[in-house]
């Protein structure tokens, strides 16, 4: 069975394939990607019967580059550090996924279980498995000082670090501190509408106004958010992408 890895992180990828070199079903990796736009082409190109494919890419996400292929004709197991209740939207799906760090037994039971399943019926489950992603992905709780508050991510405007602190600013003028950092929160927002331009900034891309080539975010309320040089490329790629579609 010819695989794809698609998984933006060099060391699970080479974990992967250290397992997958120490089982007996015969899969023989033909790529690796870490990438939507690279896997995109990958697969396009060479026609793979299997994907290992990461939900967070650096560029976004893995129903995205399900969405971008020509034609969807391999079998998919999903690698995730999801939380627990992200996991049930995968199971109410039916997919197969592969928590990280990968174990060999489960990697073999995955194995076993997607070849078996028809490819219509694939197709099904991951529609569920997306719709029910994104219902489990529309709101997020901050712990506060004194309550829990809930927050719904149509509102959320930007998130801004600071000394181990991060700071939640939505659209009614509220905003909300909490004492975590803004990377206890990065996989969880970048998986719907957020992109992290910025080590100090996350930010909904519904709210952009305008991207200035300088490396300035315009939002609608006018406020201003930097892009960090090494990530100008990245996200001007994910912003176009974004407002096209």
């Amino acid at each position: 069975m010819k695989a794809l890895i698609v998984e933006d992180k060099e060391f699970i990828r080479k974990g992967l394939l250290n397992l997958l070199r120490l089982i007996e079903t015969p899969v023989e990796v033909i790529g690796e990607c870490g990438s939507v736009k690279d896997a995109v082409v990958v697969a396009n190109a060479c026609k793979p019967e299997l994907v290992f494919l990461d939900i967070n890419l650096t560029d976004g996400t893995g129903f995205d580059f399900l969405t971008q292929t020509e034609n969807l004709s391999f079998r998919v197991i999903f690698i995730t550090a999801f939380e627990e209740h992200a996991l049930q939207a995968l199971k109410f799906g039916a997919v197969d996924y592969l928590l990280k760090p990968v174990d060999i037994e489960e990697l073999e039971i995955a194995l076993k279980k997607v070849t078996k399943l028809p490819i219509n019926t694939q197709k099904e489950q991951l529609k569920i498995a997306k719709d029910a992603l994104k219902n489990e992905y529309s709101k997020i709780i901050l712990s506060l000082h004194d309550s829990f508050q809930v927050i719904n991510l149509e509102e959320l405007l930007f998130c801004e670090s600071d000394k181990g602190y991060t700071t939640f600013y939505c659209d009614n003028n509220k905003k909300y501190v909490v004492s975590k950092t803004l990377k206890e929160f990065e996989e969880r927002l970048l998986q719907t509408h957020f992109t992290r331009p910025h080590q100090s900034f996350i930010v909904n891309l519904n709210f952009i106004d305008k991207y200035d080539k300088s490396g300035v975010i315009y939002l609608k309320n006018g406020k201003k958010i930097p892009v960090s040089t090494r990530k100008k490329e990245q996200f001007l790629e994910l912003f176009l992408r974004w407002n096209k579609s």
